[in-house]
C-alpha cells in the first residue's frame, strides 16, 4: 500500500499482519498485495488468490513508522481537498465477500475539470458507474480522533507508540 520499500512492506506482512511462513502461516513472499479497505481491516492477497484480514486496530502502533512511507507522512490532507476528482474505498459499500481488486470505491468529483475528467473516463469505457450516494453532516470530530489516535502522528509529535494493537476479537466486532 504505501510502503517505501519491499523490505519495508514484508515486514509490515510479517510483523503488522502476522503472515510469518510458520506451518500455520503462509509466507510473506507469497503475498501479491494489499489495501486498507473500507471495513477498517488490511485484506492482503496472496498469490493463490485466496485473503487473509486483520482489523487495522489491532495492528501494532510501533509497525507504522517503518511500514509508511516518508512522503506519506507529511500529508494530512486524507481528504484530498485539492484534487479535481478523488478516488478511494471510504464511504463506499463493501459486500461481505468483496475482493480488494474488485469492490466498490467512491469517486468525488469536485469541479468541472474534473467532471470532464470522468466523462472522458466514461466515454472510453474505462470507468463504470453505480448507484450515486449522497449524505450531510459532519464527520469532523471522528476524522480528528482518528488522527488523534493514529501511532504515526504519536509518533511525529513524541507521544508514546503502543506496541499493541487492541485484542484481535475487539478489533472484528
Amino acid at each position: 500500500d504505501n510502503s517505501p520499500t519491499t523490505e519495508a512492506a514484508q515486514s509490515f506482512i510479517r510483523n503488522g499482519v502476522g503472515i510469518t511462513g510458520t506451518n500455520s502461516e503462509p509466507s510473506s513472499s507469497k503475498v501479491k498485495g494489499y489495501e486498507f479497505m473500507q471495513d477498517f481491516k488490511v485484506h492482503v492477497k496472496m498469490d493463490d488468490d485466496s485473503y487473509v484480514t486483520k482489523p487495522y486496530f489491532t495492528l501494532p502502533g510501533t509497525i507504522a513508522e517503518n511500514s509508511i512511507a516518508k512522503s506519506c507522512r507529511a500529508c494530512f490532507d486524507y481528504t484530498n481537498a485539492l484534487a479535481d476528482v478523488v478516488v478511494g474505498y471510504m464511504g463506499a459499500p463493501l459486500d461481505k465477500n468483496a475482493r480488494m481488486d474488485d469492490s466498490f470505491q467512491t469517486l468525488t468529483i469536485r469541479n468541472d475539470r474534473g467532471a470532464k475528467m470522468v466523462q472522458i473516463a466514461l466515454d472510453a469505457s474505462r470507468l463504470i458507474v453505480g448507484d450515486e450516494a449522497t449524505g450531510r453532516g459532519t464527520h469532523e470530530k471522528l476524522a480528528s480522533a482518528t488522527v488523534a489516535s493514529d501511532a504515526l502522528v504519536a509518533a511525529m509529535v513524541d507521544k508514546p507508540v503502543p506496541s499493541q494493537g487492541m485484542p484481535g476479537w475487539l478489533g472484528e466486532f
